[in-house]
């Protein structure tokens, strides 16, 4: 049986990249969770899915082909046959995905299909990264970790990955991805059993390193 490392945490805290990184680095597969809900949302704007009531949301989710690549190596994501590995990180589809991450029927369709990818894994260990995922998604992982950062920092590292996007419109995007995701899980404090990993003062490469000691002294105990 695979080990599964659960990482939690903010907008902007790194999750991705870091958990991504880590991942190489142990020989495991990667899964990004926040993906699955911007391809929908992505989809929803692209096919003119009403996305202020729930009902056609929850209806589309009967014909949502969605796949993504596991291999930290070779990442994407595809709605059907089309490739939207970038298109899903525009503005347009972050100012919706919280609102259609907050769905309990989307969230339960999700999380169904985030647990029989971590069990379709054929590497020795999964990386798998979002918002609920120590406590909902996969609260029986190995390795259970709350990435976190000061708020500042948070912000700083957003701005650096988003070419030509002002620091105040990425405040205030965290601001408000932070506010309407809290509303659903509570991923700012670390449940019970969950080591949180404070990178506020650590650069990229040492939150890594960190992660994989986390997960090495956690998988031989």
């Amino acid at each position: 049986m695979s080990t599964v490392v659960a990482i939690d945490g903010p907008a902007g805290s790194g999750k991705s990249s870091v958990s991504r990184a880590a991942a190489k680095e142990l020989g495991f597969a990667y899964l990004d969770t926040g993906a699955a809900y911007r391809a929908l949302a992505w989809r929803c704007l692209d096919e003119g899915i009403d996305t202020y009531g729930p009902t056609d949301v929850i209806e589309s989710l009967e014909s949502f082909e969605f796949s993504i690549g596991t291999d930290p190596d070779r990442y994407f994501v595809r709605v059907g046959s089309e490739d939207v590995t970038d298109d899903i990180r525009e503005p347009r589809v972050s100012v919706i995905v919280s609102s259609i991450a907050r769905i309990p029927q989307v969230r339960s369709f999700m999380v169904a299909l985030f647990r029989e990818l971590i069990a379709s894994t054929s590497r020795p260990g999964i990386i798998i990264e979002g918002r609920d995922i120590t406590t909902v998604v996969a609260p029986d992982a190995a390795v259970r970790i709350l990435l976190t950062a000061s708020e500042e920092a948070r912000m700083g590292r957003r701005s650096a990955e988003l070419a030509g996007v002002s620091a105040s419109v990425t405040a205030r995007e965290l601001t408000s991805r932070d506010a309407q995701d809290s509303q659903v899980v509570d991923f700012m404090n670390a449940a019970e059993g969950v080591v949180t990993l404070d990178s506020t003062d650590l650069d990229f490469e040492q939150t890594v390193q960190a992660v994989v000691s986390l997960v090495r002294s956690g998988t031989q105990n």
